[in-house]
């Protein structure tokens, strides 16, 4: 099957557009031929993620009403279009849903994370049953899945991006005592990275029995309730008393971050790694920040030597990153999704067309 000879099945797909803050609807869709360098792929796995949770709740200043929905996937070539030679139909891939120029100042200075082409270009509509994939995301951040990686996992490629550029901007070392601040499914990617990179001291403070539950069956070396009363006290005893070495902060929330940055011991690193949003600011006691020697880190997307990165740690099959994914719904109960993630009771679930 070629760009030549378009499969029929195409006409009877369909695709979720997110119509309003919280309305969703499920249109039918007519994808049309890729064009040159592009790829049609059947989707065989799309994941809910937080930015379509926060998306959902109060829409996205980049993302403008109505529009496809959903970027986390994975699937099988259906078409592929003129010129392309790396992917053929029925290859199983994945794929990052963004992918920098290569050639404004940002990707010259290796900081592809910040060109403007990548998030303002960003693939959207994996909720469907098919998605063309652009040929600059063909050509840079798109791979063959190995064939014992399911699909679930695969479609993680993304979000592991995230987390790789992350942990190589704050550089945890196997000594040091690290702590997580949310334990959602950012919080427990975080968790497991660190886990491959032997770091062996990972304490996670979140909210919510289940997900601190998680957190400890995942391999934290303790969880601590973040709305106890005593969890100022246990955070102080990280480190043998003198506090954690990293905090890595994945609230997305000015609280968080004002937590984050009350934690860290004195010559520490922090990472902000979840968004705040627009508008909010922090307050930093330039006192401490100065003597205490501190190091803040605000790291953002990816670059594609960390979706390199992320997709050999998937394909290596030793990260268990697909233990996060602990719920599946069908293409057409999307709406339920939604009210899961709302409830707290869902890391990340598999939405399977």
């Amino acid at each position: 099957m070629s760009a030549a000879a378009p499969s029929a099945h195409r006409a009877r797909a369909r695709q979720a557009v997110l119509v309003e803050p919280g309305r969703l609807d499920l249109r039918d869709y007519s994808p049309p031929a890729p064009g040159p360098g592009e790829i049609l792929i059947e989707v065989r796995c799309a994941l809910s993620c937080g930015t379509d949770l926060k998306t959902w709740r109060r829409g996205h200043p980049l993302w403008k009403l109505p529009t496809p929905f959903g970027h986390e996937f994975a699937g099988v070539v259906a078409e592929v279009g003129a010129g392309v030679s790396a992917f053929r139909p029925g290859d199983e891939v994945m794929a990052a849903p963004t992918a920098p120029c290569g050639a404004c100042f940002y990707c010259a200075r290796g900081q592809e994370n910040l060109c403007e082409s990548a998030v303002g270009r960003m693939l959207l509509g994996a909720y469907a049953d098919f998605l063309t994939i652009p040929a600059h995301i063909v050509a840079r951040n798109t791979f063959v899945k190995p064939a014992h990686l399911p699909f679930e996992e695969a479609a993680l490629l993304e979000p592991l991006s995230c987390v790789v550029h992350a942990q190589d901007m704050a550089r945890p070392a196997s000594h040091e005592t690290v702590l997580i601040i949310g334990a959602g499914a950012f919080g427990l990617l975080h968790l497991l990275v660190l886990k491959a990179a032997g770091v062996r001291d990972i304490a996670v403070a979140g909210r919510g029995a289940d997900r601190l539950r998680w957190a400890g069956e995942l391999g934290a070396s303790r969880v601590i309730d973040a709305r106890g009363a005593d969890a100022t006290a246990e955070v102080a005893k990280l480190g043998g008393g003198f506090g954690p070495d990293l905090v890595i902060e994945c609230t997305g929330q000015v609280k968080g971050w004002e937590d984050a940055l009350a934690r860290v011991r004195r010559g520490g690193r922090v990472a902000f790694f979840g968004g705040c949003p627009p508008g909010t600011a922090l307050s930093v006691d330039t006192r401490r920040m100065h003597y205490d020697n501190l190091t803040l880190l605000a790291p953002f997307h990816y670059r594609p030597r960390d979706v390199q990165r992320a997709y050999q740690m998937l394909s290596e099959g030793r990260l268990g990153a697909g233990a996060i994914i602990n719920a599946r719904r069908r293409l057409s109960e999307l709406a339920q999704v939604f009210a899961l993630l709302e409830s707290g009771a869902v890391l990340k679930c598999a939405v399977i067309p």
